[in-house]
């Protein structure tokens, strides 16, 4: 007989509120209480690394921050999240490096089913969130379930990610579609720009 996470990580119908999962449902508590209601001197992101299942080198999340399990989430290295973001961890939620988050940022893993006599059994499904390295997602932004964006995208604030975004594009709106490419006159640009900023400072 399988779990009820175990079923849950596998992306079939599962009791969001099974047994087996209250002890996961009881640390996440512990932790993100700690992290949300921290007493000045706090160190808050090393409760963050107990709290997330992976978690690389310069990760920096803002309180207050909101999620299903934590343990479910894998990070890479340089990555910045704003505050009042919501990670549904239901299933795998993996970030990449250099990943920049605005404030209120979801990522969804968590669904549920359509039919409202299933739905209201307390089942749901879960399906796995992959973010790519170098990406900027906007404030107010809500990645679905199952959704992957590639390396090097930007997402635009406010938009609600339904189908998977490829890399090198910026892509915005509700639902999000990619309104154009990521181009080599762009980086031109941003470099000139930033070598005018290193030069202000000598």
């Amino acid at each position: 007989m399988t779990t009820e996470e175990q079923r849950m990580l596998s992306g079939k119908l599962y009791n969001v509120y099974g047994k087996d999962l209250a002890e996961k449902y009881a640390k996440k508590d512990y932790l993100l209480h700690q992290i949300n209601f921290a007493e000045e001197g706090t160190d808050i992101q090393s409760l963050f690394k107990q709290l997330l299942g992976q978690s690389g080198k310069n990760v920096y999340f803002e309180p207050p921050f909101f999620c299903d399990f934590g343990s479910n989430i894998s990070v890479g290295d340089d990555v910045y999240c704003n505050t009042n973001c919501v990670f549904l961890d239901s299933g795998k939620i993996t970030i990449g490096s250099r990943v920049l988050m605005g404030p209120r940022v979801n990522l969804f893993a968590a669904g549920h089913p359509i039919d409202a006599g299933v739905r209201n059994q307390w089942l749901g499904f879960a399906k796995p969130i992959t973010i790519g390295d170098d990406v900027w997602i906007g404030g107010n932004a809500t990645i679905n379930p199952g959704i992957t964006i590639g390396n090097n995208v930007v997402i635009g604030s406010g938009s609600v990610v339904t189908h998977d975004i490829p890399a090198n594009s910026v892509a915005v709106g509700n639902p999000c579609k990619v309104i154009r490419p990521i181009t080599k006159e762009d980086q031109l640009e941003w470099e000139k720009q930033a070598d005018d900023y290193h030069e202000s400072l000598k």
